[in-house]
């Protein structure tokens, strides 16, 4: 079976490719596809993430085990793409470069025969111009204040400091005799 994605670049632009890939390929060949189809070089670092059906992240499954024990961590080329996909569960989000942070909502969008000849992965469709730069990601909690310092406000002022002012309680060290 082949297994067909659209892959949308999370932008304010419609930025997607279509994918079609056979089903029993890995994570990493899905990921080779996605970086050849949106015209990355492929040496950067990437992952997928497992999602439920509104794209709130879940497990990340790395292109590299990065565990203090090899083969602690399963990696990308341990995952066939129908052992995380299937028609009730369709959607993975996939993030390119963790610096500039390409970011990536994948969906299954249909499970067809192979087509006698194909060639797989291929990209089926492109639509849109890749931006120079990712989208800037704004990574704050829902109830942030507005001020830095929030309900932990002293309300102290530089008027409140003069008590300090000819306390001869604090012995002065001075800077000369402790740190030659």
């Amino acid at each position: 079976m082949v297994y067909k994605f659209r892959v949308i670049l999370d932008a304010e632009e419609d930025i997607f490719r279509d994918i079609a890939i056979l089903e029993e390929d890995t994570l990493e060949d899905l990921h080779n596809a996605i970086f050849n189809a949106f015209g990355f070089d492929g040496s950067e670092v990437a992952s997928f993430y497992t999602c439920d059906d509104t794209w709130n992240q879940e497990d990340e499954i790395p292109l590299f085990d990065t565990g203090d024990v090899p083969g602690e961590i399963r990696t990308m080329n341990d995952y066939p793409l129908s052992s995380i996909l299937d028609k009730e569960n369709t959607k993975i989000i996939y993030v390119y470069d963790f610096i500039s942070m390409w970011t990536f909502l994948v969906e299954l969008a249909a499970v067809e025969d192979e087509t006698v000849g194909a060639t797989y992965p291929e990209t089926l469709f492109s639509h849109g111009e890749m931006p120079d730069e990712a989208h800037e990601k704004n990574f704050e909690a829902d109830d942030m204040h507005d001020d830095i310092y929030g309900e932990f406000e002293d309300d102290l002022d530089e008027d409140d400091l003069d008590m300090f002012e000819g306390d001869d309680s604090f012995e002065d060290y001075g800077f000369e005799e402790n740190w030659n």
